[in-house]
């Protein structure tokens, strides 16, 4: 936890995440915050809901800026884009060390994310003829090949800078074409509901389950698309909101490295808490887990019985535990109270020992859990929320154990023997708050993360015909 880092958040939160004062703050602001309530949208001054008779007509926004008037109109995409389809670069003459060019690949536009690094691929020399996949900043890639019934394609990157990047195939390169149409304008078009509906349209069957959108196909698709000079006041509308959402993961991004550098120093005793008085705490103590709560290993209740389940017990397995997620609130299953039953009380905490191990959470209700999990109800001179977030920072030396087993797996009898090192009780509960104080503020700027984007999916439903 340097002094850069704390500066870096106070900063952070001096912007309190917002974009600079502008025409679009005010909507931005008042939107997120009904977005967040699930009420309508607001327009707020900078839209006009009500400026034309057309409003109710399909081919006007429902939501638009009040200089622009009149019908958008029906435009193949071949009209304002120019589609370059990706070239079948030969797999033997790629490295797969870092040279001059990187192959963009499906691989790399994972989840409409840029990843470099997943399967690099690259290419040293490129001749006239290969110029013409030489990508350029704001340049868009489309995923165009995916698996039948799912719509594991049609992921969407922007090129972050120029002469760099080789368009591999099975991509294909919308460029917006000079003054006819605005490339922030398109990335966000081909975003919206009407374009995927008419891309996955167009997907034909290939080899096996493979499924593909052709270019030309994709070339002739028809959508409505405004003038240019609507397409940039809506794109930079929406580059607002993309700039909030950019600054409020930037501050999480920087609280969660805060709280790591907090644990290390705290649990490491680099810092020390005082007690109320100023005096010292006394010498933290090494236990093992097994003498710090009573560790209970979780058991399936027979899947044939309709009567075992269904209850008013939690039934917690690993796909219920998510990541970041420090309470247990709900879970996919329940099963019926009974004497047979190892149930865990509130507060305790289960640890994955199977194959995901380290998948963590706190319980809310009674509960129990597959054989996967080990769990720890802690005595009474032990804080459970300490207990977990030492567990928490336990963990990478707890994976280490099983970094080289094919089935990853720690039993009860090892579990029990990692090392914990305690304070007293008091000293404990000053650790869990401070912790569990940077948690919420963690937690708050992920919901904010979240309305925002609600709304901008909103206002893509709502800006776009």
């Amino acid at each position: 936890m340097s002094q850069r880092d704390t500066n870096n958040i106070k900063k952070q939160e001096q912007k309190d995440c917002f974009v600079p004062r502008n025409d679009n703050q005010e909507v931005i602001e008042n939107g997120v915050k009904q977005s967040a309530h699930k009420k309508e949208i607001a327009s707020a001054r900078l839209l006009s809901t009500s400026q034309h008779e057309l409003r109710n007509d399909v081919r006007v926004p429902k939501l638009r800026f009040k200089e622009f008037e009149g019908e958008w109109h029906k435009k193949k995409l071949n009209t304002k884009i120019d589609f370059i389809a990706g070239y079948a670069f030969k797999s033997k003459m790629m490295k797969n060390f870092e040279s001059k060019y990187q192959l963009l690949k499906m691989s790399n536009i994972y989840k409409s994310e840029l990843q470099l690094d997943r399967n690099p691929s690259y290419w040293e020399k490129i001749d006239d003829k290969l110029k013409k996949y030489l990508l350029k900043k704001k340049d868009i890639l489309l995923t165009l090949t995916g698996t039948v019934g799912k719509k594991d394609y049609g992921y969407s990157i922007v090129i972050p800078k120029n002469d760099r990047f080789l368009l591999n195939q099975r991509l294909v390169c919308l460029r917006a074409k000079t003054n006819i149409s605005d490339a922030d304008f398109i990335n966000n078009l081909i975003k919206t509901s009407k374009f995927y509906y008419s891309f996955f349209n167009e997907s034909k069957g290939g080899t096996g389950n493979q499924t593909n959108v052709g270019v030309d196909d994709l070339r002739n698709i028809k959508l409505l698309i405004p003038s240019f000079q609507e397409q940039q006041k809506i794109a930079s509308f929406l580059a607002a909101v993309d700039t909030k959402i950019q600054q409020l993961t930037t501050k999480k991004e920087l609280l969660e490295n805060y709280k790591k550098g907090a644990m290390q120093q705290l649990f490491s005793q680099q810092l020390r808490f005082k007690n109320d008085d100023g005096t010292d705490f006394p010498d933290w103590e090494e236990k093992r887990l097994g003498e710090v709560g009573k560790i209970i290993t979780g058991k399936t209740p027979s899947t044939s019985d309709e009567k075992l389940w269904n209850g008013e017990i939690q039934f917690i397995t690993p796909t219920d535990i998510q990541e970041n997620i420090k309470f247990q609130t709900q879970t996919k299953r329940t099963v019926v109270k009974n004497k047979r039953l190892n149930i865990l009380p509130i507060n305790s905490i289960v640890y994955t020992c199977i194959a995901s191990i380290g998948k963590m959470c706190l319980t809310t209700k009674e509960s129990i859990t597959n054989q996967q999990i080990n769990s720890i109800i802690p005595y009474q001179k032990y804080n459970y929320e300490y207990v977990y977030y030492y567990l928490l920072f336990l963990t990478p030396k707890i994976k280490s154990t099983q970094a080289n087993t094919t089935l990853p797996i720690i039993n009860k009898t090892d579990f029990s023997k990692f090392k914990i090192k305690t304070p007293s009780l008091k000293e404990q509960q000053k650790i869990a708050n401070y912790l569990s104080a940077l948690d919420k503020k963690i937690t708050n700027v992920a919901l904010q993360i979240t309305n925002t984007q609600t709304f901008k999916k909103g206002l893509l439903q709502q800006l776009f015909v």
